[in-house]
This record gives structure tokens, sequence and C-alpha cells, in this order.
């Protein structure tokens, strides 16, 4: 069983990297089209966005097949997404600006989607330095709190990414879509355990039980006898 996990680790790890090594042999290759700066860039992109998706989408698939196991790859996909996305914002920076800081700072400011692509990253960066279970335990019930700013992550990717395309409205529709469902799929499940919740809530209302002899068998001590005492009467108070 040990070695079964040791190996289904190594395949989906190894899988997570095939984009990276495609990517690298068409670098090589000089395969990467007329403009292979862009390129390279919104391919890093892509594949940070994917992951970012895949990861997302962990907890419908477990709530739908039922194998908790799934869970466990959840943050592996999340650091995968954060890995990509790293390699994304150094191509930009490095690549197709050569670290020029005042260049940088003229086009993210001329540039309304860089400051979603910015807000993203730093949601994204935030989440894979607070994945660890050191910083899991220090930060308590804040965690869960952190890490739900996954979601407006992805809002913030998917406008950036439909802008940086400028208007192609193909791909960006498709990941839309899936956000929606995989948001959606969240909201109905938070409104149906709300639901059961509220079931589960006792009343509030006050009630009164009292004893009421069955016969007035009383003994010379004036206490009623055990049969007499087996006789109860519930009642609400009413409060108002």
């Amino acid at each position: 069983m040990f070695f079964r996990s040791i190996n289904r680790w190594l395949i989906i790890t190894l899988a997570c990297f095939l984009p990276l090594i495609a990517i690298s042999i068409d670098i090589a290759t000089d395969n990467l089209g007329a403009d292979p700066i862009q390129a390279l860039h919104i391919r890093l992109g892509d594949w940070s966005l994917r992951f970012l998706w895949l990861t997302l989408a962990i907890t419908p698939l477990q709530t739908l097949s039922k194998w908790r196991g799934m869970t466990a790859y959840r943050q592996m996909l999340g650091l995968i997404a954060f890995f990509y996305a790293t390699l994304h914002v150094l191509v930009y920076l490095s690549v197709d600006h050569g670290l020029d800081w005042h260049l940088i700072a003229i086009d993210i400011f001329e540039s309304p989607y860089i400051w979603l692509g910015v807000l993203a990253y730093i949601i994204i960066f935030s989440l894979a330095i607070t994945s660890p279970k050191f910083a899991k335990k220090s930060l308590g019930k804040n965690w869960k709190k952190v890490h739900r700013l996954i979601y407006l992550a992805a809002i913030a990717v998917i406008i950036h990414y439909y802008w940086q395309l400028k208007g192609n409205m193909a791909e960006p529709l498709f990941y839309l879509i899936l956000l929606a469902l995989l948001l959606g799929f969240r909201i109905a499940v938070w409104v149906k355990n709300r639901q059961f919740n509220k079931m589960m809530i006792p009343s509030t209302r006050k009630i009164r039980v009292t004893t009421v002899p069955k016969s007035l068998d009383i003994k010379q001590s004036g206490v009623p006898s055990k049969s007499s005492l087996n006789e109860l009467i519930i009642e609400e108070v009413d409060e108002s």
C-alpha cells in the first residue's frame, strides 16, 4: 500500500512538470512561433491558471466521488500553480522587460490588467507560504480565512487573462464557465449545509416538567410511593 501511494505521488508529480518539459523542448527547437517571448509568457500563465482550476476542482470531485484521498493532492496542485505563476512573473520581469524597473513601472501603471495579475500572484504567494503544517498551526482559525482568498485570486486571474488576450473570448470564456461551475458547486454545498445546521439547532423554547402522582396513596411519612411518581406533564413555557 505504501509503495502504491509513493508511485501515485511520483506519477502525478511528473505529470505536473510535463508542460514545462514541453515548453523547454519548444524553446530548444525554436518552436514558439513568431513572438517567442509572448508565447512563453502566455503558455506559462495558461498552465498556472489550469493548475489553479485543478486545485479548486479537488473539493467538488472529492464530494462527488466520496474519495477522501484526493485532499492530499490539493496542496501539491496549489504549489504547482504557484510554481508556474512564478515562472510567468519571472519571464515578464527578466525576459520580456530585461529587469528594467522603470519600464516595468510604466507598463504596470498603463496596463490595468497587470494590476489584477499582481493581486492574484500576491494571493497565490501568500497561500504557498502558509501551506506548510507549521504555518497552519500558527495561524489557527485564521488559516481557513486566508486560504479562502483563492476564490478572489481565481476571479482576478480570469479577468487578467481576458484583458491580456485583448478581447479574444474563446479560451477565457471556457475557463470562466469552469470557474462558475466550481464556485457554484461550493455555494450550493454551503447553502445545503446551512439549511441542515438550522434543522439541527434545538428549539430555544423553555419547558416545564411536572410530576403528577398516579394515585393519592401516601405513606405515613407523607412522601408519595415510587409507583405514584411515573407520570409526567411537559408544558412549554410562554415567555411573552
